[in-house]
């Protein structure tokens, strides 16, 4: 009978002791010890047993673990060498996974209590005559009240004090040290913390000659510059370095031995296409650990990795990004590669400047997968092609798209309904209400309250009126092609901004049933200087339709002029005319 699942459990010891499913990656422990790196930054995508990892290396290493029973028959217990390494050091185990706070103060005074509760778990230090009267004060006095100067050192001076206690030096292992500073990001105190975080980190990691060793994990590598500057002693493994690949995450021999093992081996190729897709430098087929341990408790196919915490940076740099970006992120819903270079030291401060650090930080996260490489010798630069992960992400991006329109009273359903119906006044009825709601909301990146409308509309308007040419609002208009992908997938195939005729065309949805109508969009923004209202625009979109003969693609795919509708967008501010081609009304 196979053993219990035990979901959420991330404790080494309750795991063992429970029984529970395991799958062992104590090989870790002598590959990172034989490596003999001072200071070791793991980078992966969340849910992937780092913290499990953690727990696992305290429960080895630990003074305070000095229970060799729960590695037997395990990987790592099998090396005689490492039996007498057991239980021999002591280890500080700090985790920011829960510090994910409003304000720099809210998270600096939970980091501070972090530290404050690891000192109480050594208190015995302060008792008797190890510590003098001076350390013993600072002792007592470790608190969220502190100045940063006193508890930027408090790790190094707890590490020192344990060494006077056990006569070795301290093994310091930080989980998930970057959720603090991807919540600064989003809540806009990003400089505060990183100054913070900076001091306390250099005390700890650098200037610290109480430390043997360390590791910290997180999910990104942020930019040396900002927390890591004076680490010169960090060995940093990413996603595509070659260390330690197969130790986060099951491999397929892994996952298809567990299937064997519950009753499932019918399902191996399903939970492929669903969890598979991760890569871990040369390593492929690397599966997502929390999908599978739920999938294997319950049996069903679902979004577990993807809906276990907020997504909402990723949201928010597709609603902000550029039209290049939003283009590329139709291209990965629609299953292709994207090209790009990578920066896998993320600075935040770029997200908002370039393209490939948004798409460094998508594939840190695990929403993306390398599929090929290509080094470019004459300029040493290595161009990567990315995709969407599996299906597990594709469908997690496709609900947060759907949430973008959701909001707005069923509006831009009801469009895409009148556009399959060819109801042209209901079109422009629905349409007025998507854009008057979302216009702003694909140029900031953030839900406009109505309250806050009028305010907003001049600023808006005057964007509006600085665009001009074929890729004129283009906020809006890309994420309503996203929102197109995700409402009409299975029944058309829609793309956006490519070549047909003489130009490139804004919209064109070409049906899989040769029975329904193809579509021809395109969007303009009035130039008051040449239209002097919206049907001009409207009759000017038009009119590039067919002075350019967008509609070449389609008749070359066999579509009869009249299957094919042309319609003409018209933007001023928010508000929106369609119009079609006179021959099809």
């Amino acid at each position: 009978m196979p053993k219990a699942v035990g979901i959420g459990l991330q404790d080494f010891k309750k795991i063992r002791d429970l029984d529970t499913f395991y799958i062992d990656k104590t090989k870790f422990i002598p590959e990172w010890w034989n490596s003999k790196d001072e200071v070791t930054l793991i980078t992966r995508p969340r849910r992937f047993g780092k913290t499990l990892m953690m727990s696992t290396v305290e429960n080895f290493f630990s003074v305070e673990r000095a229970d060799g029973s729960l590695f037997e028959s395990l990987e790592v217990w099998n090396n005689p060498e490492y039996r007498t390494l057991q239980g021999t050091y002591p280890v500080i185990m700090l985790s920011f996974s829960d510090i994910k706070e409003n304000s720099y103060q809210e998270v600096r005074n939970k980091i501070c209590e972090s530290i404050v509760d690891l000192y109480n778990h050594f208190d015995f230090l302060a008792r008797g005559e190890l510590l003098n009267e001076r350390e013993k004060e600072y002792f007592y006095k470790v608190s969220s009240d502190m100045s940063d100067s006193e508890i930027s050192i408090s790790l190094r001076r707890l590490s020192g004090y344990l060494y006077k206690y056990y006569g070795k030096k301290t093994i310091i292992l930080l989980d998930e040290y970057d959720t603090p500073m991807l919540e600064a990001y989003t809540g806009g105190y990003w400089d505060e913390l990183v100054t913070f975080t900076r001091s306390l980190f250099n005390a700890t990691f650098k200037n610290n000659p109480y430390l043997e060793r360390a590791i910290l994990t997180g999910i990104t590598r942020i930019s040396k510059e900002s927390i890591f500057s004076d680490l010169n002693n960090l060995k940093v493994v990413t996603t595509t370095s070659e260390e330690y690949a197969d130790c986060f995450g099951f491999t397929e021999e892994e996952v298809f031995s567990a299937l064997e093992e519950y009753g499932m081996p019918d399902q191996k190729q399903e939970v492929k296409n669903w969890y598979d897709g991760f890569t871990f430098g040369s390593m492929t087929d690397i599966y997502n650990p929390w999908s599978i341990i739920n999938f294997l408790d319950t049996g069903r196919f679902q979004t577990y990795w993807a809906n276990t915490s907020s997504n909402h940076l990723a949201d928010e740099l597709i609603q902000r990004g550029s039209k290049d970006i939003k283009t590329d992120f139709e291209n990965l819903l629609r299953g292709k590669a994207i090209e790009t270079q990578l920066d896998e030291q993320i600075i935040y401060d770029q997200l908002a400047e370039r393209e490939s650090a948004v798409w460094s930080l998508f594939l840190a996260s695990g929403y993306l997968k390398v599929v090929k490489t290509e080094f470019l010798m004459r300029t040493g630069r290595t161009i990567y092609s990315l995709s969407l992960t599996n299906r597990e992400v594709r469908i997690m991006f496709e609900n947060m798209i759907h949430g973008w329109f959701a909001d707005y009273d069923s509006g831009y359903n009801d469009f895409v309904r009148a556009l399959l119906q060819e109801d042209l006044r209901a079109m422009n009825v629905y349409m007025n209400r998507v854009a008057l709601t979302t216009f702003s909301f694909f140029d900031t990146g953030r839900k406009p309250s109505r309250e806050t409308e009028p305010e907003r509309l001049l600023a808006v308007k005057a964007t509006a009126k600085s665009l001009k040419g074929p890729n004129s609002s283009v906020c809006f208009y890309h994420g309503f092609v996203l929102g197109l992908i995700v409402e009409l997938e299975g029944r058309y195939s829609i793309t956006s901004n490519r070549e047909s005729g003489f130009g490139r065309y804004d919209v064109i949805l070409e049906p899989y049933d040769r029975k329904d109508n193809a579509y021809i969009m395109e969007f303009k923004v009035r130039d008051p200087e040449d239209e002097k209202d919206l049907s001009a625009t409207v009759q000017s979109a038009l009119r590039q339709i067919d002075d350019k003969k967008y509609d070449t693609v389609l008749a070359k795919k066999g579509f009869p002029a009249d299957k094919i509708r042309k319609y003409g967008f018209a933007f001023q501010g928010k508000e929106v005319l369609i119009g079609r081609c006179a021959e099809e009304k």
